[in-house]
């Protein structure tokens, strides 16, 4: 039992196996005392419970049975109740503490080892944020993995951030280190806000490069897949290496087009990923240096709402080695990026942008949430958020969506 003469907080913590109806065993007898809950949190695991609260304690709640009836219940039901006085300073210090910063860590992977978690909860404390939460939202772990598994844990923390960058850096160190990726945002209101995401659509949307496709078909993959990989890298300006690249396909047949529709894959993921979007509200684009006739393969199949890519110039039944359009190079995805957020009455905060190569970076930047998906070392290192270790479907975690809500 605490001391209580100058007590005016109450911290009650039960703990003890999960069942129906053991929360209001507990606050109706609280309610009877007309008890004030200031704070309260519980938690599960594996049928464990884990419960708090935080009470105004009363001068009448002080004489009266109110602990003896807790503790009496407590018994009757199989748990183990704790009593913790609170003082007026202390819990004073603890509302002022809500001012502090508020972060999400996102750790994602195909398994979780305590070595990662020791590792993110390390960087964590160095950077002296202090974890209020932690929260998986990936599905239940079998013991039998069959090497097709992903998990994702969510660490709420809180706390004086000095360096953002440094702490970035640190987390992206991690993903170097173990087969996991690590996000870092701000809880803000905007965290389950978004409203539209846009995609890059070669090797994100789809598991190709759809101009080396073309360009195998017509016999000149090799010379395009050299200029495709510098300009991804960023060591070609992208205009000039497209322009390069498309009239290499000069003179290609037109039917070459379906048969890459029908060849090329969608990416691991993207299918659920658009259809919870969808079902959630969220408008998609595709805002992509490739070329319109596989967009709106995409479109239809899984119903974008925008798009925005170059349009392959055929004439009399051949491929002209022309785009009849303006190239979409970077600036042009940023562009369109903010001309479709404008339209739908959007802030920058609300949007997501997801891309691998270096023309998607400008994008990536000026979205709310920027997410380089399987991209390349200098992708990765310019963009915010990166996942690699699964499929396009992982955003959803970064989304704060569960496996059971998708």
């Amino acid at each position: 039992m605490p001391t209580l003469p100058h007590t005016r907080v109450l911290r009650i913590d039960v703990t003890g196996h999960d069942h129906p109806g053991l929360t209001h065993s507990l606050t109706a007898i609280l309610a009877r005392s007309n008890a004030r809950i200031l704070d309260v949190g519980q938690a599960v695991i594996h049928d464990s419970l884990a419960l708090g609260m935080l009470v105004e304690l009363t001068d009448e709640m002080k004489s009266s049975s109110l602990f003896t009836e807790l503790l009496l219940k407590a018994h009757e039901i199989g748990v183990r109740i704790h009593f913790t006085a609170i003082s007026s300073e202390e819990y004073d210090a603890w509302v002022k503490g809500q001012a502090k910063g508020r972060y999400i860590v996102s750790v994602l992977g195909p398994a979780l080892d305590a070595a990662h978690l020791a590792a993110v909860s390390g960087v964590i404390a160095t950077v002296g944020l202090n974890i209020d939460r932690i929260d998986r939202l990936s599905g239940r772990t079998p013991l039998q993995a069959d090497g097709a598994g992903r998990v994702c844990v969510e660490l709420s923390a809180s706390g004086d951030l000095s360096s953002e960058d440094e702490m970035r850096a640190a987390l992206m160190a991690l993903t170097h280190e173990f087969d996991i990726d690590v996000a870092f945002q701000h809880d803000t209101v905007f965290r389950r806000n978004r409203r539209l995401v846009a995609f890059d659509m070669d090797s994100t949307l789809i598991g190709a490069e759809v101009i080396d496709e073309l360009a195998r078909l017509g016999g000149v993959f090799d010379q395009v897949a050299a200029i495709t990989e510098a300009a991804m890298r960023g060591e070609l300006d992208f205009q000039a290496s497209f322009r390069r690249r498309v009239a290499l396909l000069k003179g290609l047949k037109a039917s070459a087009l379906q048969q890459v529709i029908d060849r090329v894959p969608l990416m691991d993921g993207a299918e659920r990923l658009i259809s919870t979007l969808r079902k959630l509200g969220y408008k998609t684009a595709i805002l992509s240096g490739g070329f319109t006739f596989m967009g709106r393969e995409l479109q239809r199949r899984l119903g974008i709402d925008y798009l925005h890519a170059n349009e392959l110039d055929v004439a009399d039944g051949v491929v002209t080695g022309e785009v009849r359009t303006e190239i979409v190079d970077g600036a042009r995805k940023a562009y369109y990026l903010e001309e479709i957020a404008r339209a739908e009455g959007l802030s920058m905060d609300q949007v997501i942008a997801v891309g691998d190569g270096a023309n998607d970076l400008a994008m990536l930047r000026l979205a709310g949430l920027g997410i380089a998906f399987r991209a390349k070392p200098l992708v990765r290192a310019g963009a915010r958020q990166a996942i690699s270790t699964m499929g396009l479907d992982g955003i959803l975690y970064l989304l704060g969506v569960r496996d059971r809500e998708a």
